[in-house]
C-alpha cells in the first residue's frame, strides 16, 4: 500500500475547476433541510443557502434535483431548516449520502414534528418555511425560495457550529 501526501484521485492544479476552487475558500453554514411527516419524510444536507432579510424573511437554496428532498418539496411545499452544532456533523454525512445511515439517517437523532417538517431536536437554531414559487436550475442545481414563517434560535453550543470549508468540516464559533 502507498501513501500518498496528496488526494491520489485530484486532478492536477491546471486541470481544476476555478469556480469550484472559488466556492471552496467559502466558509459555508452546515445545515439539514428536511419535509414531511411520519414516513414520508425527506431530509438532505444544505450548505448552499442565504436567508434574506425584509418584511417577510425569504429562504434561498440549492438542492440536488435529484435528491428525495425535492420531490418531496414539491409535494407539501413546506420545510425546515435545521442548523447544525459540532457534535451532529455525522448527520451531515449521513443526510448528504456520504456515510452510511443503517434505517435511514432520521434514525441517528432525534426529530421533533413541525408544521413545516422534522427539526432535529437540540439544533441551535432552526426555522419554517414556505416554498414561494417553483424552483429554478441554477447551475446544476435547483435554487429554492421560500417565505419564512416561524424561528427559532437557541444559545451556539460550546463546541460550536459545523461549518463546511475546502470540502470539509470545520467547527465555527466554539468557544
Amino acid at each position: 500500500m502507498t501513501i500518498h501526501s496528496e488526494h491520489p484521485f485530484l486532478p492536477p492544479e491546471q486541470d481544476r475547476n476555478p469556480l469550484r476552487r472559488f466556492r471552496g475558500r467559502m466558509t459555508l453554514p452546515v445545515s439539514v433541510w428536511t419535509s414531511g411527516a411520519a414516513h414520508a419524510r425527506a431530509g438532505w444536507t444544505v450548505s448552499s443557502m442565504m436567508v434574506a432579510d425584509g418584511p417577510t424573511g425569504e429562504l434561498l437554496g440549492l438542492l440536488d434535483e435529484d435528491s428525495d428532498l425535492a420531490g418531496r418539496l414539491a409535494d407539501t411545499g413546506r420545510l425546515a431548516v435545521s442548523l447544525l452544532g459540532w457534535q451532529h456533523r455525522s448527520l451531515a454525512e449521513a443526510f448528504a449520502g456520504s456515510a452510511p445511515a443503517p434505517g435511514g439517517p432520521f434514525r441517528m437523532a432525534t426529530w421533533v414534528d413541525t408544521t413545516w417538517g422534522p427539526v432535529l431536536a437540540g439544533t441551535p437554531a432552526w426555522l419554517g418555511a414556505r416554498v414561494s414559487g417553483p424552483s429554478e436550475h441554477a447551475g446544476w442545481s435547483l435554487l429554492v425560495r421560500a417565505d419564512i414563517e416561524r424561528i427559532e434560535v437557541a444559545p451556539v453550543p460550546a463546541d460550536g457550529l459545523v461549518g463546511h470549508l475546502h470540502g470539509r468540516y470545520v467547527r465555527l464559533g466554539a468557544e
